[in-house]
């Protein structure tokens, strides 16, 4: 009987993270402080784990996987399948093969547990007691909650205001792990509130988060940062995503035309592409990146300099932006939700090599019905742009009447995401137009 699922046993977890900076077409611009001074980059070093500054600038295009590190991925659920959606085929009527690498299926729903165990791994043996973090959806926040209980740690975790009210689960799932969770813009900081004074009624975003977190961290001693999306660590860790897929495609006899992945910050997208990096830049195959229109960064933001939050305590980087003043509608795709991105991804994309497209939400809730209902399957509201991208490629293949391997990062489920699919699929929601 033919089974949809391509599985990897225990044994095939890799064993080592890829470090796609040896590979790139151009170096990666290196940060900036705005005074023409260390002093922004430097207090960020006194209060992130070293390890992970080091992992951040690593030369080597390989490096090794603790072993404890790879007994926690057994826990969690690596190594996850890879997915061929044959029903969906069907109902697209397309000629496309469309296969999704399966990272809902991780213990907390999501891919983020990669690099949340790894982070709490080195913070743990550098002695800190705990970690401060932003989260946008809520999935960050959650697997770094998971990674504190593992290796007990304190967490204290900034969710942007209109997700702390729309997703009530994900911040009861966490204080189970025992995390507290904050709304942000808060009113315990000094950038929280001077972002409330100019605008009282804030939704927040991650990028308000990322100001929350890091003055909480240099004003609590022996409590560190970690990053959850746009540094390089976060997206080395993640690679094991791609090595996997990497596996299971050649299992299946396949090659890959098209990879596709939602893009926030940038961390499941550069962990699912980056072991392909090499084909792409043979032209052997695309990169697609899906963002949402409400914060189009990719897609209408500038390739320029700009701080990662609007209280301009991180140095400057360059990446696509579309400005520290820039704040996001009050809509269900928190994960997507920020004012600019990865390094690393924009300079794929600023160069050619990344193609990007964004999407409505109620465009791409609906396709999130569509596919729930085919394949029974509930994705994340972010994991819906995806299959949004996945759509058209198929559209496109059938238009074309050719064969087309499409697969793409099944980044997380949608269980503490219904309020969302109500929202926006049954009720009158003022959200629903981005």
């Amino acid at each position: 009987m033919y089974s949809p699922h391509i599985r990897l046993d225990a044994k095939d977890v890799p064993r080592r993270w890829y470090n796609s900076r040896k590979d790139l077409p151009e170096e990666l611009p290196p940060p900036r402080d705005p005074e023409g001074t260390d002093s922004r980059i430097q207090k960020i070093r006194e209060i992130t784990p070293k390890t992970l500054q080091e992992q951040d600038v690593m030369e080597e295009r390989w490096l090794d996987i603790p072993e404890e590190i790879l007994e926690k991925y057994l826990v969690i659920g690596r190594p996850t399948p890879l997915y061929r959606a044959r029903n969906l085929e069907r109902y697209l009527d397309t000629p496309a093969r469309i296969y999704f690498k399966r990272e809902d299926l991780l213990c907390t729903g999501s891919f983020k547990p990669n690099t949340s165990l790894a982070q709490a791994y080195y913070v743990k043996k550098e002695g800190y007691k705990g970690v401060v973090t932003q989260t946008g959806a809520g999935q960050w926040g959650t697997s770094v909650a998971l990674a504190c209980a593992q290796y007990g740690l304190s967490c204290t975790v900034f969710m942007p205001e209109v997700s702390f009210n729309q997703k009530p689960y994900r911040r009861i799932h966490s204080q189970i792990f025992g995390a507290e969770f904050l709304p942000s813009p808060s009113r315990h900081t000094k950038s929280g509130r001077a972002l409330l004074e100019k605008m009282p009624d804030h939704p927040g975003s991650v990028n308000s988060g990322i100001s929350d977190a890091l003055e909480f961290a240099m004003e609590n001693e022996g409590i560190c940062y970690l990053n959850g999306s746009n540094a390089m660590h976060t997206l080395l860790h993640n690679t094991v995503i791609g090595l996997e897929t990497e596996v299971q495609l050649k299992l299946a006899g396949e090659k890959p035309d098209v990879l596709i992945a939602c893009v926030g910050g940038g961390s499941n997208l550069g962990g699912f592409m980056m072991p392909f990096l090499k084909d792409r830049l043979q032209n052997k195959l695309r990169f697609l990146a899906v963002e949402s229109t409400a914060a189009p960064r990719l897609t209408q933001g500038t390739y320029r300099y700009e701080h990662g939050d609007p209280g301009k305590l991180t140095p400057l980087n360059k990446a696509y932006t579309l400005g520290t003043d820039f704040v996001p509608p009050r809509m269900h795709v928190g994960g997507l939700r920020q004012h600019g991105g990865s390094p690393l991804v924009s300079l794929l994309r600023h160069l050619g090599y990344l193609e990007a497209v964004a999407y409505e939400q109620s465009d791409v809730f609906a396709c999130g019905r569509i596919f729930t209902k085919v394949e029974g399957i509930l994705p994340a509201p972010e994991t819906c742009h995806a299959i949004k991208g996945v759509f058209h490629e198929a559209y496109e293949a059938k238009e074309e009447g050719k064969e087309r391997v499409i697969v793409a990062c099944f980044s997380g489920h949608g269980f503490l995401d219904l309020e969302g699919y109500e929202a926006v699929l049954f009720g009158n929601d003022q959200n629903n137009q981005n």
